[in-house]
């Protein structure tokens, strides 16, 4: 399996230098992830097809970067299929006839097949799809070399279950990760295990914030994040309150209104 790097044409503040999607081809071809329908995109994908009908879509997540683009590529190839696990609140934003998929399911892609790994938190539909012969992961926005993942407890985002999919993907030791942000991810045990410390330092610091009282979530974010640029502060408010709704499902956190305290303290 040789996947085909494709490039979404989609830099922005919250997609860095813009989303990869990746054409397995093969007899069934298929590509990983939809863009956002930008011609450049179509038109590098009509390439690399070099004649070949575009049998299937599997998108990771309902995020517009990764999902917008499908019916753009309808347009086109008329003939594929788009395939994701439902998100009934957003998938019918794009106009596609969606087939379902489930954790667990064997899809044929190109020449092999992947299976599919649900590795919710960054989003409650994300995805992985796995290729066991060549220990690949499809990582969609499981991981990301250079940074940490942005998980957004305002938009169904959950701490809990995100280090819970990091630890299923540690458990299947990939070799690499084919990420939708940024270069391949060639040593991706050790990314992810800096990852799950590096959450656990965060989580440290929220705990010690609270001390002994209440703070709302924005004095927080001042406290743990104290020379943070404005343009980061709705995704550093988002990554504080991720934390704190793990806090309280786990029954360690607490809050009245909109402050949050530690149970017990």
């Amino acid at each position: 399996m040789t996947p085909v790097a494709l490039h979404a044409c989609n830099p922005g503040p919250l997609t860095g230098a813009g989303n990869w999607t990746w054409l397995i081809p093969g007899r069934i071809p298929t590509l990983v992830d939809a863009g956002v329908g930008d011609p450049r995109h179509l038109d590098a994908l009509e390439h690399a097809l070099d004649g070949a009908a575009l049998a299937q879509v599997l998108v990771t997540h309902g995020h517009s970067d990764h999902a917008s683009g499908a019916g753009a590529i309808a347009g086109r190839t008329p003939g594929a299929r788009f395939r994701k696990l439902p998100w009934p609140e957003r998938d019918g934003r794009w106009p596609v006839r969606w087939e379902a998929i489930a954790d667990g399911d064997a899809i044929d892609a190109g020449d092999t097949s992947v299976m599919v790994i649900h590795t919710p938190g960054h989003a409650p539909d994300h995805l992985c799809f796995w290729h066991a012969q060549t220990r690949t992961v499809f990582g969609g926005d499981l991981a990301i070399a250079g940074t940490t993942v942005y998980i957004p407890a305002s938009g169904q985002g959950d701490l809990g279950a995100y280090l819970a999919s990091l630890e299923r993907t540690l458990a299947l030791d990939p070799a690499r990760i084919l990420p939708a942000h940024g270069p391949v991810i060639d040593h991706p045990v050790s990314l992810l295990r800096t990852y799950i410390a590096h959450r656990g330092r965060r989580e440290n610091q929220i705990v010690a914030a609270l001390g002994d009282g209440e703070a709302g979530v924005d004095a927080l974010v001042a406290t743990i994040y104290p020379e943070l640029g404005e343009h980061l502060a709705p995704r550093a408010r988002e990554t504080v309150l991720a934390h704190l709704h793990k806090l309280e499902r786990e029954g360690r956190a607490g809050r009245h209104g909109n402050r949050w305290h530690m149970i017990g303290a």
